[in-house]
Formats: C-alpha cells, sequence, structure tokens
C-alpha cells in the first residue's frame, strides 16, 4: 500500500524559502509520476512541480521562476523548495504519486504528469506566511 508523508510546514516570512519534504513508502517500482500540489482555502487544487521515473521534471505556470524539484531515490523521498515567498502561497502543500502516468487524466498547467484515479495523495503540510 502506498503511503505518501509530507513534512517542513510551518510559518515562514515573505521573501523568504520554504523546503517541504515528502517520503513514499510501500510502490512497486515501475514507470511512475511524482506531484507537489497546494490548495488554499476555498480555492482549488494547484500543481506546482512533478518529477517522473525518468527524472524529467515540470514546473506550474504560477510557480515556476521559484519552484525546484529534486528527487533522492535511495531515500524515497521528494523535496520542493519555493522561494520568494510571498502571502499569496499560504495553503497546505502535499505530494500525489501516480503509479500509472501513462493512462492519461488531468493536467494541471505546466505539469506533465497527469492526476487521475490512480493518483495517492499524502494528508499534506500547512504552510502560512508571515509579513
Amino acid at each position: 500500500q502506498v503511503e505518501l508523508v509530507e513534512s517542513g510546514g510551518g510559518s515562514v516570512e515573505s521573501g523568504g524559502s520554504l523546503r517541504l519534504s515528502c517520503v513514499a513508502s510501500g510502490f512497486t517500482p515501475g514507470f511512475y509520476c511524482i506531484t507537489w500540489f497546494r490548495q488554499a482555502p476555498g480555492k482549488g487544487r494547484e500543481g506546482l512541480a512533478a518529477i517522473d521515473s525518468d527524472g524529467r521534471t515540470s514546473y506550474g505556470d504560477s510557480v515556476k521562476e521559484r519552484v525546484t524539484i529534486a528527487h533522492d531515490r535511495e531515500k524515497n523521498t521528494l523535496y520542493l523548495e519555493l522561494n520568494n515567498v510571498n502571502p499569496k502561497d499560504a495553503a497546505k502543500y502535499y505530494c500525489g504519486l501516480n503509479p500509472s502516468p501513462r493512462d492519461g487524466g488531468y493536467y494541471h498547467p505546466g505539469i506533465h504528469c497527469p492526476v487521475s484515479r490512480s493518483t495517492i495523495f499524502g494528508q499534506g503540510t500547512q504552510v502560512a506566511v508571515s509579513s
């Protein structure tokens, strides 16, 4: 059973950076995609960055100039770094693993990994931004 556990959230000052981690366990090796998302109260889910098992990365249109995704395969850990944080970045951040991305699904703008019924999501980590 796939499990995703995010960490690293908390309060960040405007202009600062945040670095989040997502530890994945229980999935069978093969071609997969992992995507970072966020959702603020009253707003829809937003795709931020994605990486697949071939190492291809993609970034959401709204944050692509400020975000970096990295994957430590030995630790099964995915990282997200977001720079120059502002109050609009306050949200719950979570990761999602799609074990069958070649089956298609919904593509967030700029993100090459689809979200589908196969996608497993973590519980998320909350980020607040102080001005």
